[in-house]
């Protein structure tokens, strides 16, 4: 536990919540105290917000040019601190050191990507009359909300952060409660790198008293977030009275579809690592191992020799609440009520040093049915479900029969078969004889109930800026 708690970032600097509350979290590997952090009211939230609305137009007008140096400043320095800030995340989180450095090179990468963007044209002409000229500007929203969670917490901010920032927008960042000292972090390294103050604010507190405000104040003009279904739900009643512009990344029931021709030893590698990275705490995570039927018994045994090498605090990282912790029980629990059977796993881990930790060990469920609750619902730790099919028809159909689209996988021989299959897929990126091999070059972004709008890529900018077109008449003598 720190001796002083965390201080939230507003206008360049530290400061402390105006109610003077904080918290002491939880170290999720002891189940110990963690880091004690203020707890900001939605007073500290205008604050930062009227920082950020001042900042927005010398931000704005800075230059394309010096605002692509400073993002790129703010990479490099991202890079020279990868130890401490991944010891950091770990601290915080409880995931493998490994996971949490690669994480930060991750977001080091976006900020070098939109610092290379900032110089895109930022709009075009049109040839519409002899005697108009016509035109179009990308413009900046101003202030951005930016709300992360607390599974892959500054590789989450940057992905929002450095769009919105390259696009000339200003940013009030909330990170999760349990995983916040990273974005703090970033904003203070990014300001010793010359990151005007007021541009990036981080608040701190609790979704209830800080998100809400943000998405309710009425100098922020536009929300990143991402998380669960039901709050991105809560934010888009509060947005709507506001006709305010979201990108929602919400959950996600992905299916993995291992076809009869794959090579499954490859492919069963693979499944484990969509299902149990990060402890299976990723929305795009592939939770869903749908199996041709003459091949499942050497899939599923293929999976399950995979998944018994992984070691819970070696391989596996904890859940990160206590809260998710619980709700993971609960699932075992729904899943021998639902006649599933665990291959392996299905319960707390059961190494006595991990005692107090949330751990849990990875699991992998067959005799599963697609209308079964550990099919349909998000579980958001390391649990499998794997289902038989017959056809490609039959396939395509179970994987689109979800709530969800966030993300598909396709493994199989035949090519002409994996370009069908990915594009009958309602999902916003499919993998095809791989699994999330990510880029921050390839839009990101989900259908249905995986939410709407993209991070990541080009196409990111877009989301963080608007159109304006401009007509002039010429006058011809």
């Amino acid at each position: 536990m720190t001796s002083e708690p965390l201080l939230h970032w507003i206008d360049g600097e530290s400061v402390a919540s105006v109610a003077g509350t904080t918290r002491t979290g939880t170290d999720p590997s002891t189940g110990g105290p963690g880091t004690q952090l203020s707890l900001g009211t939605a007073a500290d939230v205008d604050r930062a917000v009227r920082a950020a609305h001042r900042a927005r137009t010398s931000w704005r007008h800075l230059g394309s040019l010096e605002r692509g140096r400073i993002l790129a400043a703010i990479g490099r320095r991202l890079l020279a601190e990868l130890d401490v800030l991944a010891a950091m995340e770990t601290a915080d989180t409880g995931k493998p050191l490994a996971l949490s450095a690669a994480e930060i090179r991750g977001a080091a990468e976006y900020f070098e990507f939109y610092a290379a963007l900032v110089n895109l044209p930022a709009g075009q002409v049109l040839d519409i009359q002899p005697n108009l000229h016509v035109y179009t500007l990308r413009e900046p929203f101003g202030v951005v909300g930016v709300i992360t969670p607390w599974n892959l917490p500054l590789n989450q901010a940057a992905r929002a952060c450095a769009p919105a920032l390259a696009a000339g927008n200003t940013v009030v960042a909330k990170p999760a409660e349990a995983t916040s000292r990273t974005t703090v972090e970033l904003a203070r390294m990014a300001a010793e790198e010359g990151l005007p103050p007021g541009v990036l604010n981080v608040v701190l507190g609790l979704g209830p008293d800080v998100g809400t405000a943000i998405v309710a104040h009425p100098l922020v003009r536009k929300v990143a977030f991402t998380g669960s279904v039901r709050v991105g739900q809560e934010i888009g009643r509060i947005a709507a009275d506001r006709i305010l512009p979201l990108t929602l990344e919400l959950g996600g029931k992905s299916a993995n579809i291992v076809f009869a021709d794959a090579d499954l030893d490859f492919a069963a590698t693979e499944a484990v690592r969509a299902y149990a990275t990060n402890a299976g705490q990723v929305c795009s995570s592939g939770t869903r191992l749908l199996v041709q039927r003459p091949v499942q018994d050497r899939c599923v045994d293929a999976v399950v020799t995979a998944t018994r090498r992984l070691r819970p605090g070696r391989d596996v990282g904890p859940l990160i609440t206590h809260d998710q912790w619980e709700t993971v029980q609960q699932y075992f629990k729904i899943a021998a009520e639902e006649g599933a059977r665990a291959e392996i796993g299905g319960a707390t881990a059961l190494d006595p040093a991990l005692t107090g930790g949330f751990y849990v060990e990875p699991t992998v469920y067959t005799g599963v049915t697609n209308d079964m609750r550990i099919a349909r619902e998000e579980i958001f730790g390391p649990v499998l479900v794997v289902i038989p099919f017959d056809t490609e028809q039959e396939a395509v159909e179970l994987a689109n029969d979800s709530d969800y689209g966030l993300v598909g996988g396709v493994f199989t021989a035949d090519m002409s078969r994996a370009i069908r299959v990915a594009e009958a897929l309602e999902a916003g990126q499919v993998y095809i004889n791989s699994w999330s091999t990510q880029s921050v070059q390839m839009p990101f972004g989900g259908h249905k109930h995986s939410g709407y709008g993209r991070e990541k890529g080009i196409e990111a900018l877009n989301h963080y800026s608007h159109v304006k077109s401009i007509s002039m008449r010429i006058t011809r003598r």
